[in-house]
């Protein structure tokens, strides 16, 4: 009987179904993936160091687990997790997610994909895991993951993902690679909406979205429906203004081949920083982007400017943090698996109010002190 905190694991993952046959005689899977959550929680960042915290905290884990068993070897973590059925237990993730996002309506949602360049297996000829996610930038929460086979998938992999999540009132903030009618295509249809960076990759569209604002430029901006934001950032001796310009979208044929769309825009970035030499070191850079959104200069600016935490609050947080990208984990399913255990784990510890930390100090003062752990998940599951 699993009790306290190992309830939340009970309730999420009881229909993932154990790989192995002769179950009477093995270590509980629920208690497993209760014991690797943890241990993922508290500083945990590969199979030895799950079995190592077990064995550290097992009066810990005695309190809300049976250890029928005993603590499983990393051995075992390692065989079990690499067996899994990586559908089944992400599917139970996704429902725990959506337990306590809440309604999406107005939030912007990121998606990117990352790769996980330690999975790979080279004996075994497989590539480093890649991943797309969905981030809630309000809320920093990992709403989903999906694997792909490598980053030439990542474009028809998006329109799919979409499909996972209930989009309904939302928007979806997507980098330039992502620039897609058929992407733009599944946003609307899933009655939400969309803002699009526009380079290259989309050379028309790119071109004349340049040529349109070097007009709006040379008439000094001074045109009617276009309006403008300025932002001014500062922060370790480096400043960055932003400029945003939009305006609803003009009527050309060009434009009309994106569904929904209703507002182009330009962000022009001027950074300076300061060298170790003295000097200041200035970058500009200009982008363009569209939306189906109405051409409200400031939401738009706030939901580009949010879509970056998926890199700050996410991508950064895993590889720093929880040394995922230099995690040799590569086994069957396990990299995979591991990757939903540190984005569980990151939602809790980004969700938590009990701590005022960075997520390294929560995992680390989560594994030291049994109080700031029960604390941590007593708040979570109260939610």
């Amino acid at each position: 009987m699993m009790t306290g905190p190992a309830m939340l694991v009970t309730e999420t993952f009881v229909d993932v179904t154990d790989p192995r046959t002769n179950r009477g005689h093995n270590h509980d899977l629920l208690e497993m993936i209760f014991i690797t959550l943890t241990a993922t929680i508290c500083g945990a960042n590969s199979w030895a160091d799950v079995e190592r915290f077990a064995r550290a905290k097992r009066r810990w884990f005695e309190r809300y687990i049976a250890l029928a068993e005993g603590i499983p070897s990393h051995d075992t973590f390692g065989r079990v997790f690499a067996r899994l059925d990586s559908g089944e237990f992400l599917a139970a993730m996704h429902a725990w997610v959506d337990r306590f996002a809440g309604s999406l309506r107005e939030k912007g949602i990121a998606i990117d994909g990352k790769v996980l360049r330690g999975s790979f297996d080279r004996a075994a000829g497989t590539d480093p895991l890649h991943t797309i996610t969905a981030f809630v930038t309000d809320t920093r929460l990992v709403l989903r993951q999906v694997a792909i086979d490598d980053q030439s998938n990542e474009i028809p992999a998006v329109p799919k993902l979409l499909k996972l999540v209930d989009l309904a009132g939302a928007v979806v903030t997507l980098d330039a690679m992502h620039c897609q009618k058929e992407t733009a295509r599944s946003i609307i249809h899933a009655e939400a909406d969309y803002v699009l960076t526009v380079k290259g990759n989309q050379g028309k569209l790119a071109s004349r979205l340049c040529d349109l604002f070097l007009e709006y430029g040379e008439a000094d901006y001074r045109v009617d429906g276009l309006v403008h934001h300025a932002t001014v950032e500062k922060s370790h001796g480096r400043e960055e203004r932003r400029h945003y310009y939009t305006t609803a979208v003009p009527n050309e044929a060009i434009f009309a081949e994106w569904k929904g769309i209703k507002s182009i825009g330009m962000v022009y970035r001027h950074r300076e920083a300061a060298t170790k030499e003295g000097d200041v070191k200035e970058h500009d850079e200009t982008t363009f982007f569209i939306s189906s959104l109405p051409p409200k200069v400031k939401r738009l600016s706030r939901l580009l400017r949010g879509h970056w935490k998926i890199e700050n609050s996410q991508h950064d947080v895993l590889d720093v943090t929880f040394s995922e990208d230099a995690s040799r984990i590569r086994k069957g399913n396990s990299p995979e698996i591991s990757a939903a255990f540190r984005r569980m784990a990151l939602n809790i510890l980004q969700r938590d109010t009990t701590l005022k930390d960075s997520i390294r100090g929560k995992r680390l003062q989560a594994g030291w002190d049994d109080t700031v752990l029960d604390h941590i998940y007593a708040g979570f599951h109260g939610t």
